[in-house]
Formats: structure tokens, C-alpha cells, sequence
């Protein structure tokens, strides 16, 4: 009996003795004030800018390849992006249609915001109607029309916000589907190049990573992402 205690008693400071501390990992280096500001953008089809609101609008074509979208650049940064911008329907505007009461219109219009390797991030939509000119967000100037303005307009106006990973520097945005009910009828469009929406005012909102730390002599710094 004795010789058993004697064990444990010799056996329990051994034990004390070899176990490891639990490793404590490093804290995660602070991140920096968040920063908002409109980003650079790629636009493959201007629409123009308003002649009241004086904001440029851009136009969305449906397609799969991300290449031929809308390209939104990010600047280096850490954590996610918030990605902000308004979607718009857009109408060919016909006074003649407006003067003999057939110039309704619903329009219901998808588009999706894609990775560069053509991974759906998120998609987002817009629900219209046209009736009279009052209807239009603004008409764009450049046109061959009365006053110099174009026959499409922007109709309607969803706000569309939408995190995007650490990991992406660029997205684009494509259209996928629009949906348009007239008096005569519905149709739908997913043929790949049609015009089936517009962005306007695009913001982003991140923390910028890190100023680069300087290196060693004859060796470059590392970048704080």
C-alpha cells in the first residue's frame, strides 16, 4: 500500500512537469478607420448622364461571361467590401405612345454581381412601371430628340447593397433576365448582349490594408493584407 502512494505521489509532479501551456495566438493587428468613396468602374455601354441629376448612368447587358459586364476595381483592402449602387429599368420613351395611351409598361429586371472565375456573389432586381414622362428618373442628354435628349431613360430606382469577400479586387455585374408587360402582352429576354438595365452611383466602403512595411536593404516589404 505503501508503495502504491509513493507512485502517485511521484507520478503527479512528473505530470505537472511536461504539460504544455496552452498557445496563445497572436492578436489580430487592428484594422484601419473604414473608408467610403466611389470606385473605379469599367463600363462596356454608357448610357449618359441625366440632364437634371447630372449623374452618369451605365447600362447592364444580360450575359455569362464576367468579362463582358460591368467591372467594379477595388483598392487593397482587409475584410469584405460593401458594394452600394442604384438599378435602374430602362424605357424607350415615345411621345406618340404617351399622346394615344398605349405607352404602359412593367418591367422587371435581374442582374447578378459574379467573381472573375464567374462565382455568383449575389443577384438583385428591380420592379418598374411607365405611364407618362413623369415616370422617368431623368432623361439623358446626347440624344437626337426634342432638346437634345435620348429616347432611353432610367425608370425606377432600387438601392442595392451587398458585402463582397476579402479576396476578390474586382467583380463584375451582368444582367440575367427582363421581364416586360404591355397592354398587347409579356415577353421575356435572357439572349445574351441585350441592354436590360442601368447602375448609377456606385460607392464602396472598406478598410484600406496597410501601408507596405519597409524592408531590409536589397529585400521589398510586405504588404499588411
Amino acid at each position: 500500500m505503501r508503495l502504491v502512494v509513493l507512485v502517485l505521489c511521484l507520478a503527479a509532479p512528473l505530470a505537472a512537469q511536461t504539460r504544455k501551456p496552452p498557445v496563445r495566438k497572436p492578436p489580430a493587428a487592428p484594422a484601419g478607420p473604414l473608408k467610403q468613396e466611389a470606385p473605379e468602374y469599367a463600363c462596356p455601354t454608357p448610357l449618359g448622364v441625366g440632364v437634371v441629376t447630372r449623374i452618369s448612368f451605365c447600362e447592364v447587358p444580360i450575359g455569362r461571361d464576367p468579362a463582358g459586364g460591368v467591372i467594379v476595381k477595388f483598392p487593397p483592402h482587409r475584410g469584405p467590401v460593401t458594394l452600394t449602387f442604384d438599378l435602374h429599368n430602362r424605357h424607350t420613351y415615345s411621345e406618340e405612345d404617351v399622346r394615344a395611351n398605349r405607352a404602359y409598361a412593367r418591367y422587371t429586371a435581374g442582374i447578378g454581381v459574379l467573381e472573375m472565375d464567374n462565382t455568383l456573389i449575389n443577384r438583385a432586381a428591380i420592379v418598374s412601371e411607365f405611364r407618362t414622362a413623369k415616370d422617368l428618373l431623368d432623361r439623358i442628354g446626347g440624344g437626337a430628340g426634342p432638346g437634345g435628349v435620348k429616347a432611353v431613360a432610367p425608370v425606377g430606382d432600387e438601392k442595392v447593397s451587398m458585402a463582397i469577400p476579402e479576396t476578390d479586387d474586382q467583380v463584375s455585374i451582368l444582367g440575367e433576365k427582363l421581364t416586360v408587360e404591355r397592354q398587347d402582352g409579356t415577353a421575356t429576354f435572357t439572349q445574351a448582349g441585350r441592354l436590360i438595365a442601368a447602375i448609377s452611383n456606385l460607392m464602396i466602403e472598406y478598410h484600406p490594408a496597410p501601408a507596405r512595411k519597409p524592408g531590409r536593404a536589397g529585400q521589398p516589404g510586405r504588404a499588411g493584407r
